[in-house]
């Protein structure tokens, strides 16, 4: 199993190019197989979701083409199947977008229940709700969801809770229903409007994404399209405080700044400057952290993948913060593994408290899941000494080349595949 080992105590400096968003492509992409034609997807994350998500389509029968690392040309016109299950699949949470997009084409689809990071109670009940409003019979057998419609008409739909995979998923089986479909309390993610953004390129009729009420008249088909996904701002944000936490200067391009007004703004009540361009934001930390107060919510707040990230930078500020988790109730697993490195931390339900230390101490530590991965990886980064971060299987699932992007920006990163890696990592550093 990979680790990446790090030797700390380098501020960050320099320039990073931020890949796609991953959770818009992995949408995108089941959306992809509702046209009979061509249809290019550009600026795709080469990570481990994607690659499975690929995997799955082509497995229906879909025509795919890797034209380069970050551009897959698709074709529906030739999928067979209907059923979507092997063990890759049920790893990853974005299986289910292939329930909305082949019941909304296909008026059938057989897809086996997500997996993803274990960070809480994710279920899939108001995408189910959802379905069936629409006019879908809805059953699960033996860990797979078995949906079929002899029509599906449009409705008004409630959402008791604000969720963007029932979001995204809906608006996907709706965007060829008979009629008209309101979603109310839908999720405004930047990922939900770049869904909509495609699947309006493909001939959809989807007004309001962005807002908590969406239009949508249904087609009777879609035809081809070529569409770039949208940056993605939890990678740029995880690169932001790795600059914050390590007393860097670190400017991310390729963004959309207004993505990151949330996260930019703690950065600054850390005491960090921040400067925005057009499609670039520059964060720099020449003073010392200060502490700060966070809680998680939907789009526009601040996003619950972005919170470990910055419990760690807050776990280097002065005085004591707060983070409040509103979203995952199990989303504070990495603090143990944080406290190894000298962290002091105290859960109390959903809410971290955090108490400011002077620095981290390398240790080996285990990625619970991939943002935790990711913000221990910051934290070593950061720590005095030699840091081994064991798991990244999690951090590779939504994460590109992390290592190489990190030294960059001068840090000292390797991925290794044993024991003996990582000594001669250790005497390379000691030599």
């Amino acid at each position: 199993m990979d680790q990446y080992v790090i030797k700390g105590g380098t501020p960050l400096h320099g320039e990073v190019e931020i890949g796609g968003a991953k959770n818009a492509a992995l949408a995108i992409l089941a959306a992809a197989v509702m046209a009979d034609e061509p249809v290019t997807i550009e600026n795709i994350p080469n990570v481990r979701d994607i690659n499975v998500m690929i995997q799955a389509i082509e497995n229906l029968g879909a025509t795919v083409d890797r034209l380069d690392e970050h551009t897959v040309r698709l074709n529906g016109a030739t999928i067979i199947g209907f059923t979507v299950d092997n063990e890759y699949i049920r790893k990853i949470r974005a299986s289910y977008y292939l329930l909305g997009a082949l019941l909304g084409k296909y008026k059938k689809a057989e897809v086996a229940l997500p997996g993803g990071c274990a960070i809480g109670s994710r279920p899939i009940d108001l995408h189910l709700k959802g379905f069936r409003a629409l006019g879908a019979k809805v059953e699960i057998h033996q860990g797979i969801v078995v949906t079929r419609a002899d029509e599906l008409v449009g409705q008004h739909i409630y959402l008791d809770k604000v969720s963007v995979g029932a979001t995204m998923n809906i608006m996907m089986a709706a965007a060829m229903a008979d009629g008209k479909t309101t979603i109310e309390n839908a999720a405004k993610e930047p990922h939900v409007v770049d869904v909509a953004n495609f699947l309006n390129c493909m001939g959809a009729n989807i007004r309001g994404a962005g807002t908590d009420v969406i239009r949508i008249r249904g087609v009777e088909k879609f035809h081809g399209t070529t569409y770039s996904i949208i940056p993605d701002q939890i990678e740029a944000g995880t690169f932001l405080f790795a600059a914050a936490a390590t007393g860097g200067d670190v400017v991310v391009r390729n963004v959309i700044p207004k993505h990151l007004e949330a996260t930019l703004a703690k950065l600054l009540d850390a005491g960090c400057r921040v400067d925005e361009f057009d499609d670039a934001v520059r964060v720099s930390a020449r003073e010392p952290l200060k502490s700060a107060h966070v809680t998680t919510l939907p789009y526009p707040g601040f996003p619950t993948d972005m919170q470990p990230q910055m419990s760690v930078v807050l776990g280097l500020a002065g005085g004591t913060s707060t983070v409040t988790e509103s979203i995952f109730e199990n989303r504070f697993k990495y603090v143990d593994e944080l406290s190894k490195m000298g962290a002091t931390i105290k859960v109390e339900g959903n809410i971290a408290i955090i108490y400011g230390v002077d620095h981290y101490s390398g240790a080996r530590v285990s990625a619970p899941d991939l943002r935790a991965g990711a913000a221990l990886v910051i934290a070593g980064l950061a720590a005095d000494g030699i840091t081994i971060v064991d798991d990244i299987y999690y951090i590779e699932r939504g994460y590109e080349h992390l290592d190489d992007k990190f030294r960059q920006l001068g840090a000292v990163i390797q991925k290794v595949g044993s024991e003996k890696e990582i000594q001669k990592f250790k005497l390379k550093i000691v030599s």
